[in-house]
């Protein structure tokens, strides 16, 4: 599932076309995906101007004109591409086939040229909602959400005070996203390591009154930031189903440290990398380096 960086990465592809950008036809292919498309989604999509683009979590945010707003995740294999309008093929270069097509947007961008905006997503558990602007950040979906962990805004005391009484292991209090937002398994396993932190360990350990506990809850806050900042400058991540929103790849796959490396010797000291299951999802992790 594309995680933060990913989402951030196209969110930065579409943003130079899209905003400014004129709604001037919109063509469903199914009914639904994960939820049905909004009532009359198309009727109150055309002629409405996209103001910007914004991104929350791992939800990506398209804010319109007449104060409403589009709601997308991609869930497992969702993508959002741009092309002009004369470039559509069977299938683009890296296999996303036309019948996964589900949604198709054209706009007319600021420079009076036609793209053509379309949201590809083979599994379906991606999702596109409309809601009110005003009330955005009331709906249910984000609500809720933690901290941003971009531009240092995550801290080692934030942190310590959000896994106070946290029984469950670290790895798991950093998928909660209520406490930190966008963060998924990927990250958060190359997280830990930089951070030297077991991701069986309790996450309360990190809130005790102890000098170092507060340079680790410190560390693993700021190591957190860096790979995600590291991340986006690389395009974020792709193994599967992943794209930009021109239909390049990221890379930044190729700097994994633990992530897929079960059985490789750990950068550090050389010691199998080891994968464990945590919650039905897959942790890698040194057992001579992260305690």
């Amino acid at each position: 599932m594309p995680e933060l960086p990913e989402v951030e990465t196209v969110r930065r592809g579409l943003d130079p076309l899209l905003t400014g950008a004129k709604i001037i036809s919109v063509k469903l292919n199914r009914k639904n995906l994960r939820f049905p498309f909004p009532e009359a989604f198309s009727e109150r999509l055309v002629g409405r101007t996209i103001i910007k683009l914004s991104r929350r979590a791992k939800y990506l945010l398209f804010y319109l004109s007449h104060n409403e707003t589009i709601l997308s995740h991609l869930g497992m294999s969702g993508s959002w591409r741009i092309e002009d309008e004369f470039s559509r093929k069977e299938h683009s270069s890296i296999g996303k086939l036309v019948a996964h097509d589900h949604c198709i947007i054209n706009v007319q961008a600021k420079d009076d040229k036609i793209y053509r905006l379309t949201y590809n997503d083979a599994r379906r558990f991606g999702f596109i909602l409309l809601t009110d602007t005003t009330k955005l950040y009331e709906h249910p979906l984000l609500r809720r959400l933690g901290v941003e962990p971009m531009n240092n805004t995550l801290s080692g005391a934030y942190l310590k005070k959000a896994f106070a009484n946290k029984k469950t292991s670290l790895k798991t209090a950093l998928l909660d996203q209520s406490i930190v937002a966008g963060l998924g398994n990927i990250y958060v396993c190359e997280a830990l390591w930089r951070s030297h932190l077991s991701p069986r360990r309790s996450a309360f350990t990190l809130a005790l009154e102890d000098v170092y506990m507060l340079e680790s809850a410190n560390f693993l806050a700021q190591n957190i930031c860096n790979l995600i900042t590291e991340a986006i400058i690389s395009g974020g991540t792709s193994l599967r189903d992943y794209m930009h929103a021109d239909g390049s790849l990221g890379y930044f796959q190729h700097y994994f440290s633990v992530y897929g490396r079960e059985g490789k010797e750990c950068l550090n000291c050389r010691v199998p990398i080891v994968r464990i299951l945590q919650s039905g999802r897959s942790s890698f992790y040194c057992p001579q380096c992260q305690k």
